[in-house]
């Protein structure tokens, strides 16, 4: 048997046999769901955000059409109501189903809020008042509106902007947290699944069956491989139909952003998972026990953990700042941290060569030496493997 057919069918049976066990079907069900609820919860909080129901009594009424004008400049909807019962009205501000009550006449109006009220909707019905007060004091004078508003029209600032702001960074900075909470959680579950599943065929001697068929580093790398399949579709999924839902509720702008985010996170995790994957393999065939494996995985595990959190809280801060480029750039806080940078557009190509080049050779390092672990301590049954014994032999 040839080691491409080998490493194949070590692959197919890791593949197969994980994607039809009930916890990967429940558990991308689960991850789906939440993530369904957050973008339903997303785009709630955004209309909520947008909208705004003001009651209107008295001669207010003629406010209306002026004020969701000016509302809707300033990018909120405003639904007005004609109320005639002042007490029912400030009841309805109570129990929320008005946000303002507005009351009076020009130029002394009265707006009654439960709370602090709503600072946009303030600001755009004193605009809408002064307005209406100045068109009644041009009346007075013998001058239309309508000859303010021509000679004005051609009036206004020269803005230079010495560091333009991306209308898309808000979309752009939720994708990036998205995908680098997506490759945490696929590089921490799928790279403890590869250790665990080499601890019990280690455990069970299963694995002097196989290799006996088998080299170490094809069953190694057959393992990785597969597993990492699975992981692969797994989060080609939960990313597919998490950008269907977002672009069907106008959460993010899916045709700009989605597709190249998919395919980062695509690149990263093959990345991430043959750099850890093997190490924790290697790791995990130092022990012979289940219970012994969470010793040797949490080094690894944290630093996958200190990578997500850390980096998370330096992306949302300063995303341009040198600490987490230079974190970015490192092969063990790449695969979580440069796809999200780039998500994000603020990695330059050269530092998105240099992390793709630094993590290849990486992956060859770690290979090499994950597999010479792997193959010396493999066989190896009862008291724990020191690392160094591993690599002497």
């Amino acid at each position: 048997m040839t080691p491409a057919r080998a490493v194949s069918l070590v692959a197919k049976r890791e593949f197969v046999a994980k994607v039809r066990t009930r916890s990967f079907l429940i558990g991308t069900a689960v991850i789906i769901a939440v993530l369904a609820g957050y973008v339903v919860l997303q785009s709630l909080l955004f209309d909520d955000q947008q909208r705004s129901v003001v009651g209107l009594s008295g001669q207010a009424t003629q406010l209306a059409q002026p004020l969701k004008d000016k509302a809707g400049s300033f990018g909120i909807e405003v639904e007005t109501r004609d109320v005639t019962t002042m007490t029912d009205a400030e009841q309805q501000v109570r129990d929320g189903s008005l946000d303002a009550l507005v009351t009076g006449a020009p130029p002394a109006l009265k707006m009654i809020v439960k709370g602090s009220g709503d600072q946009v909707l303030t600001t755009a019905l004193n605009d809408v008042l002064r307005q209406q007060v100045l068109v009644a004091q041009l009346a007075e004078a013998g001058i239309t509106p309508q000859q303010v508003a021509q000679n004005l029209a051609n009036v206004s600032v020269a803005v230079t902007a010495l560091e333009p702001v991306d209308p898309q960074q808000g979309q752009r900075l939720a994708i990036g947290l998205v995908v680098a909470a997506l490759l945490y959680y696929s590089l921490l579950v799928y790279g403890t699944m590869v250790a665990q599943g080499v601890v019990e065929e280690k455990s069970s001697r299963v694995v002097e069956i196989l290799l006996a068929t088998v080299r170490p580093w094809q069953l190694l790398l057959g393992k990785v491989i597969g597993l990492g399949a699975v992981g692969l579709l797994q989060l080609l999924v939960i990313s597919t139909i998490g950008l269907a839902l977002s672009s069907a509720f106008d959460v993010v702008d899916v045709g700009a952003l989605g597709g190249t985010a998919l395919l980062t996170g695509v690149l990263w995790y093959l990345l991430g998972f043959f750099l850890y994957a093997t190490v924790f393999a290697a790791a995990a065939s130092l022990v012979s026990r289940q219970e012994e494996l969470q010793s040797v995985l949490t080094p690894i595990s944290m630093t996958i953990i200190i990578a997500f959190v850390a980096g998370i809280n330096l992306m949302i801060g300063s995303p341009s700042g040198p600490t987490v480029t230079v974190l970015s750039l490192l092969p063990p806080f790449a695969p979580i941290l440069m796809p999200g940078r780039m998500a994000m557009g603020v990695a330059p190509a050269w530092q998105v060569l240099l992390s793709v080049v630094l993590a290849l050779a990486a992956i060859a390092a770690i290979t090499w030496l994950g597999g010479k672990v792997y193959a010396n301590a493999v066989l190896r049954t009862g008291a724990r493997v020191k690392l160094r014994e591993a690599l002497r032999l």
